[in-house]
């Protein structure tokens, strides 16, 4: 298939030749924030994840596309991410669940893509100097080297408004009710969630009067995009329903849970993008093999009254923490694990236990 040559840019100045693909915006240049995905399968789950939003993703497995794309992969209606870089993008799919090329879903969708890039010299970078912003294209190289240089991070954006749902719905038919606050919640977890409880989905703009005229029997909060510290008035929200209702966080959710509780967070280097993260269980001592996107964490030490009962075992992040007196608890990765291991999913039966037991004993 003949592309047109493009470029990508990093803000400080470091550029890669390749090869436009996917969509191909009338600019000829698109930016946001690099960020590399280490998981070797899953493209689509990753490019529909919504706390992609503002970002470009790096791929460092170096064929994608292989298996095609398929309406069950997708992990919110549309991709947030703002772009793709791939090393072989595959133009002919092999698998009996394919419905099309990687390609044509990305232009469906308004994607852009490079492709050709010697991905393991942009990761080795991004692991030396950490997340960058900057942008790529097919448009001249003194546009895209522009672009790049006023780029912007994630750093105080609120991307949640975003990708948030603008109407509440419902789903499931358990005997609990549960309110999710959509801070950019993915398919896998409504639909792990909507297999235990009844289930509300809300938007990330709720009020906590809102969510307890709805009555829930607990309240989950979701994984979405960007700085957690950008969203003080979600954080206010969950001081009103801490001890009022049990609630359950998963990465975002996590961090604002971790915020309404006293503690705060920080930006890592290059952030945790893959699905074979080791985390122990500090209470069981178990470790699981985890599924993680997330480019911010609990500052160590900053929680005044939650404990620590996660780390992760490569760098020793905070996963997981939990309030007894509060009744809550939440995880940075993704037990729902679309893609990835499934070793985390039983924390959704801890907390079907905890709303019917009101205890945050560990099973």
């Amino acid at each position: 298939m003949s592309r047109p040559p493009a470029y990508l840019v990093l803000n400080d100045g470091t550029t890669f030749e390749g090869y436009a693909a996917g969509h191909l915006p009338e600019s000829g240049v698109t930016s946001g924030e690099f960020v590399f995905n280490t998981a070797l399968s899953g493209y689509q789950e990753i490019i529909t994840d919504p706390s992609y939003a503002g970002q470009i993703i790096s791929f460092t497995y170096p064929h994608i596309g292989n298996y095609g794309v398929t309406p069950l992969d997708e992990e919110a209606l549309r991709p947030w991410c703002e772009g793709v870089v791939v090393r072989e993008l595959t133009d002919v799919p092999s698998s009996w669940r394919s419905v099309g090329p990687l390609e044509g879903f990305l232009r469906q969708y308004g994607v852009p893509a490079i492709v050709g890039v010697d991905t393991r010299r942009l990761t080795r970078h991004l692991r030396s100097h950490g997340a960058l912003a900057g942008a790529f294209g097919h448009g001249a190289l003194e546009l895209i080297a522009r672009t790049a240089r006023g780029a912007r991070g994630t750093d105080g954006v609120d991307f949640v408004t975003t990708v948030s749902t603008r109407e509440s719905y419902t789903c499931g038919n358990g005997d609990l009710h549960v309110v999710a606050l959509d801070y950019g919640i993915k398919t896998t977890m409504v639909h792990e969630l909507a297999r235990r409880f009844r289930l509300t989905v809300v938007p990330a703009s709720v009020s906590a009067g809102e969510v307890r005229a709805l009555g829930p029997d607990g309240v989950f909060l979701s994984n979405g995009p960007g700085d957690p510290a950008a969203l003080g008035a979600q954080v206010r929200v969950l001081e009103e329903l801490l001890g009022t209702v049990p609630i359950f966080g998963i990465c975002l959710g996590h961090q604002l849970l971790a915020d309404a509780l006293g503690g705060s967070t920080f930006k890592l280097p290059f952030g945790h993008h893959g699905s074979n993260h080791p985390v122990q269980d500090l209470l069981t001592h178990k470790i699981e093999i985890t599924s993680q996107n997330h480019n911010y964490a609990v500052t160590p030490g900053s929680l005044k009254t939650a404990n620590v009962s996660h780390v992760n075992l490569n760098d020793g992040v905070i996963e997981g923490i939990y309030d007894t007196r509060e009744r809550c608890f939440s995880v940075q990765y993704h037990p729902e694990a679309g893609p990835g291991p499934h070793d985390a999913r039983y924390l959704f039966d801890r907390f079907d236990s905890l709303l019917r037991t009101n205890s945050l004993e560990h099973r």
